[in-house]
C-alpha cells in the first residue's frame, strides 16, 4: 500500500507545482497535471466554517451509481455516506450533525472520525516502551481513550484530491509528546470511493522514536438511513471465532476467549437485537480475526432497506460497538434527528485495545524506519 501512496503523493506533488513541471519537458502541462486538475474539479469542496482561525472545508466524493461519501478535513471526519437502498432511493446511513458545531460540541461520541494516535482504550492511561514510562491523559475512567484530550479527531488535516479514482489524500503531523506520547509521527489517511460503491480507507505512518499506534475511523452506521431509529433489527456476521473479554471499564483482561456458545457469536448472521440483552451495557468488545493480509470479515445487512455491507480488513481485531452511550441528549444533529441508545454501530478496524499493556496481543509498537500500514474497506450493496 505504501508504493502507491508513495506514488499518488509523487503526482500530487508534480501537480501542485505552481508553473513548472515535475520533468523538463517546458510549461507544457503533463498527464498526470492533466488528471490531477481534473480530479480536483470532480471532487466539489465547500467551506464548512474554522477552528481557531483555520478554514475547514468539506469535500463531496461522488461515483457513476449514486454513492457520495463527503468528508470534512478536522478528524478527517466523514459527514455522509450516501448510497441507494433496494428501491433506488439514496439516503445517508451515519449519524451525523447538520454543522460544525455538532462536530465540536462537548460529549460528542466521535462521529465519523480518525481516531489515533491510539484508538480505544489504553489501561490507567500510561505504558511504558522499554523502561521509559509515559504518561497520557485520562479521559476515561482513569484510562485513556482514542488519543486523549485533543486526539486526531480534532485536528485540522491538510487534504488533497488525488488523481485516478474519486480519492481524498489527508496528512497529519503529530509533534512529539503530543497528548503524551513519544515521537512525531507523520499520518497519512486516503479516502476512495470506487466506482463499485466500495469506500476504501489506507493508513500510512512513520515516526522517529518507538511509539504505539492503532489508527481507525470510528463512523457510526445505519444502514435504514434513520427509518429505523434503532440498529437492533441490522444482521450481522463476523468471521471472528474470539474476541477479548473486558472488565468494568471495558480495558481487555489480557484472555482471548472463543466466541461459540456465547452472545458474542457472530460467526453465522444474526440480528443484533437477539442477545444483545445478554451483554451487560451492550456490546463494546474486540473481536479476533485468524487470518492474513487484507481479508473481508463480515457483512451487515438492513432487512427494511435492503442494503447490504460487507468489511474487508488488514486489521487483526474490529471493535464492534453498538452505541450503547448515545442518550438523546446530542445537539446539532442532521434534521433534528433522535440519536438514542443503539441509534447506530461502529465496526472499528484496529488492533486490540490496551496492547500497550498486554504482551500477549499482537504488538502495535511502531520503530523509526518501519511503517505502519492499514487497510479496511466497507462495500455497499443492496439485496
Amino acid at each position: 500500500m505504501f508504493k502507491k501512496t508513495a506514488s499518488l503523493m509523487t503526482i500530487v506533488t508534480c501537480s501542485l507545482l505552481a508553473g513548472s513541471a515535475c520533468n523538463s519537458a517546458g510549461p507544457k502541462k503533463s498527464v498526470a497535471e492533466d488528471s490531477a486538475a481534473a480530479t480536483a474539479a470532480a471532487i466539489e469542496v465547500q467551506p464548512y466554517g474554522e477552528v481557531d482561525g483555520q478554514p475547514v472545508s468539506q469535500y463531496t466524493l461522488a461515483n457513476g451509481k449514486g454513492m457520495i461519501v463527503k468528508v470534512i478535513n478536522y478528524g478527517g471526519i466523514i459527514t455522509d455516506i450516501i448510497t441507494p437502498d433496494k428501491e433506488g432511493k439514496a439516503g445517508n446511513v451515519v449519524l451525523s450533525y447538520d454543522s460544525l458545531a455538532g462536530y465540536r460540541q462537548k460529549g460528542n461520541p466521535y462521529f465519523g472520525t480518525l481516531v489515533g494516535r491510539y484508538a480505544n482504550r489504553i489501561a490507567k492511561a500510561k505504558f511504558k516502551i522499554d523502561s521509559a514510562e509515559y504518561k497520557l491523559a485520562a479521559n476515561n475512567n482513569g484510562n485513556s481513550l482514542h488519543g486523549g484530550l485533543k486526539g486526531f479527531d480534532k485536528a485540522i488535516w491538510k487534504a488533497t484530491p488525488l488523481p485516478g479514482d474519486s480519492s481524498l489524500l489527508l496528512e497529519y503531523t503529530s509533534p512529539d509528546g503530543e497528548e503524551g506520547y513519544p515521537g512525531t509521527l507523520q499520518a497519512q489517511v486516503i479516502y476512495t470511493l470506487t466506482a463499485n460503491n466500495g469506500l476504501k480507507i489506507e493508513y500510512v505512518a512513520t515516526a522517529d522514536k518507538p511509539t504505539p499506534v492503532n489508527l481507525t475511523n470510528h463512523t457510526y452506521f445505519n444502514l435504514s438511513a434513520g427509518k429505523d431509529s434503532t440498529i437492533l433489527n441490522h444482521v450481522l456476521q463476523l468471521d471472528a471465532p474470539s474476541y477479548t473479554p473486558v472488565d468494568g471499564q471495558l480495558i481487555p483482561t489480557g484472555k482471548i476467549e472463543l466466541v461459540k456458545g456465547t452472545p458474542m457469536d457472530f460467526t453465522t448472521a444474526k440480528r443484533i437485537g437477539d442477545d444483545i440483552g445478554k451483554v451487560k451495557g451492550g456490546y463494546d468488545h474486540n473481536w479476533v480475526f485468524e487470518k492474513e493480509g487484507l481479508q473481508t470479515v463480515g457483512s451487515l445487512y438492513d432487512p427494511g432497506s435492503g442494503r447490504f455491507m460487507t468489511l474487508a480488513t488488514s486489521e487483526p481485531g474490529v471493535q464492534f460497538y453498538t452505541g450503547n452511550f448515545l442518550d438523546g441528549s446530542l445537539k446539532y444533529t442532521r434534521n433534528g434527528a433522535y440519536y438514542g441508545k443503539n441509534a447506530g454501530l461502529c465496526l472499528e478496524t484496529q488492533h486490540f485495545p490496551d496492547s500497550p499493556n498486554q504482551p500477549s496481543f499482537p504488538n502495535t509498537i511502531l520503530k523509526p524506519g518501519a511503517r505502519y500500514t492499514q487497510t479496511t474497506i466497507y462495500q455497499f450493496s443492496v439485496k
